[in-house]
This record gives C-alpha cells, structure tokens and sequence, in this order.
C-alpha cells in the first residue's frame, strides 16, 4: 500500500496500459521545477510515445474531493476544458484515475523557459505570441459560466491580504529582518493602499502563473508554433493586467524595459484600447506587479522553510528588485513611495543590469 505521497506505480502503469494500449515496461521520468506538491512524471512506452502523468498527492487533495463530493471534476480538468472550449491550446487529455489521484495528459514538449537556452533568438517572436493568445483569451473568457469554479475564488482584499503578509511574514521575518514600528506602519499603509487599488480593479478569467515554466513551445502538425498552457488548477477572477506581470515580471527571465514597454502595448492593442486608456493600463500593471513580486519573493522562502526545496532561493533578490523597479513607475503615490525608500534600506539593490 502507498503512502500518502508515494506514487501508486501498479495504478499509473494500468492506466497508461488503458489509454495506449502498451503494457509494461514503461519509463518515467519525473519533471522536476515546478513549486507545487503536484509530481509529473514524463511516461514513455516500448513504441516510443510519451504521455505526462500528474500525481496530485493526499495534501493537495482535498479541494479535489470536495470537488468529487460535489459532483464535479478536479479543477484541473473543469478549467482545461474550458480553456479548450475558448480555443486556448491546452493539453488534450488522454486518461483520468481521479480515485488514484492520476490524470494523464498529452506531452507538449518544453516549457518556453527551456526553449529558450537554446534558442535565445525566439525571445521576442513567442513573446509577442503569449501576449496575443492572452489578450484574445481575455475577450473569449469575458464571460464565464454560471457555475464555473474559476468564479468560486478571487483577488479580493482576503487575498491580497494574505499574499502581502506571506512577504512579510517569509521574506522579512522568518530571514530575521524585524520591521520596527515605523516601518511596520509603513508597510502596512502600503499594503493597504495596494490591496485597495486592485481589489477594485474590474475582474475576469486569471490564469493565476502565467509564465515561461508554465507555457509550452508547441510544434503543431501542420509545421506551426503554438504556446500550450499548463498549471491553470488555481484560476480565479482578478485584474486583466494580472497574467501579464507574471508574464513580463516573470522571477526566472530577464528583460529590458523597452521590451516590457513594448509588450504592454501589444496587450493594450489586443484588448483594442486607445492611447487615451494606456496610461491606466500602465499603472494597474506597475501596482499589481509590486504586490504579485513581493508575494512570490516571500513564497520563495517559504518553500525553502516548510516545504524543504531550496531551489527557489536564488530568485528572492531579483524578485524584490522586480517590485523596486515597479515602485520607481509609482513615485506619485506617497505611500508607495515611502514602501519603495524602506525596501531600498532593506534591500540596496544590486549593480546588474534592470529588466
């Protein structure tokens, strides 16, 4: 009998055995990158095809279940099937093993991330891509079925509460940084004043990570790229520039600001804004961009604490550095300003080059 987070092999090669036909043995190969509790495994058979299996482990489970109890299917799979249904390129689904907690599903290849150490040159080309296929997805997915989960949570103030003390309570405190009450009142002015901003923003379909680890460089039969999702389980309701700070503020790329400028205004041409409309744009993305990368920077350090993966660690300073930059674009709002001096006491920034 396996453990609550031990991968049932017996279960996933009888299903690959369903699905493919192909009986035992098979290979796998576990995908590691990833900072969910999710494993994947890329499985391939004797006749050279290869699937990817998703093991959802006991802990992450529950939301799941309660799914099941309630008559519907894994979020997974409700949020995959409508992200098809609008035309976004997801990976089709060739098995499902809820009870064992597997899934299998096509593989897409390599993430963008991967795809580009060896082909730098493809930056800006599939870049101009994901920010079309998300502008358009931002229109097709404008409205949302009555009962879809993507509607059951949101970027509220809850929320966004909770993501800004992560920062707080990982990035500062657990690395032995203690905000005096000064500066705890500046923060938490600053804290409030974000969660104020964006919490008010207009919501709608938000993939939630939207970034190079999590997108796929797809060579289609008929000889085309495609950018494939993956990782859109947590999909909520938020801001429309949300999936594009995970894009352009993306912890494991680098890019310079011309780049970053010029695809916001491939994003505001896809969502047929005028000139008039860009300034806003510009500031909801710079205000979401501070709240989602001091989020991530602390996540990054409670993943190393409670979850013991280190692997994210080398990403906490360039990720803060990422929300410094976003603050400079905000130097009008006092509140934020005086965020932006206490982490540049905090943290100096680095000499290397800016994004």
């Amino acid at each position: 009998m396996s453990t609550a987070s031990e991968l049932p092999l017996s279960a996933l090669e009888r299903l690959v055995e369903r699905a493919t036909g192909t009986p035992p043995p098979l290979r796998f190969d576990e995908i590691f990158g990833g900072a969910s509790v999710r494993r994947f495994l890329r499985v391939s058979t004797r006749d050279g095809r290869s699937v990817v299996a998703m093991f959802v482990p006991i802990q992450s489970h529950e939301f799941e279940k309660k799914n099941r109890r309630d008559g519907r299917r894994w979020p997974f799979l409700e949020v995959r099937d409508l992200l098809e249904s609008h035309g976004v390129r997801v990976p089709r689904l060739v098995a499902e093993a809820c009870d064992d907690r597997l899934i299998l599903v096509e593989d897409l290849g390599e993430t963008l991330a991967q795809h580009l150490v060896h082909s730098p040159d493809d930056r800006e080309k599939l870049y101009r891509l994901a920010v079309r296929d998300l502008s358009r997805a931002r229109r097709e997915l404008s409205e949302l079925p009555a009962d879809s989960v993507v509607r059951e949570r949101a970027f509220d103030r809850e929320l966004l509460s909770w993501e800004l003390e992560h920062f707080r309570a990982w990035a500062l405190e657990a690395r032995g940084i203690e905000l005096d009450p000064r500066e705890r009142a500046i923060f938490d002015a600053a804290a409030e004043h974000l969660i104020s901003a964006i919490a008010e923003l207009p919501r709608g379909f938000v993939h939630r990570d939207y970034q190079s680890r999590n997108l796929m460089v797809v060579r289609e039969p008929d000889g085309s790229t495609s950018l494939g999702w993956i990782d859109f389980q947590d999909a909520l309701l938020g801001p429309r520039v949300y999936d594009l700070v995970a894009l352009l503020g993306d912890s494991y790329q680098v890019f310079a600001p011309e780049f970053v400028s010029a695809r916001l205004a491939d994003f505001s041409d896809g969502l047929g804004l005028s000139e008039a409309e860009r300034p806003e744009l510009e500031r909801e993305f710079s205000q979401v961009m501070v709240q989602r990368k001091l989020k991530d920077a602390g996540r990054f350090v409670f993943l190393d604490r409670e979850l013991g993966n280190p692997s994210f660690l080398r990403f906490v300073s360039p990720t803060i550095e990422k929300a410094q930059r976003a603050l400079d674009r905000l130097v009008d709002e006092p509140k934020l300003r005086a965020l932006s001096e206490l982490l540049e006491r905090l943290f100096p920034r680095s000499r290397q080059p800016a994004e």
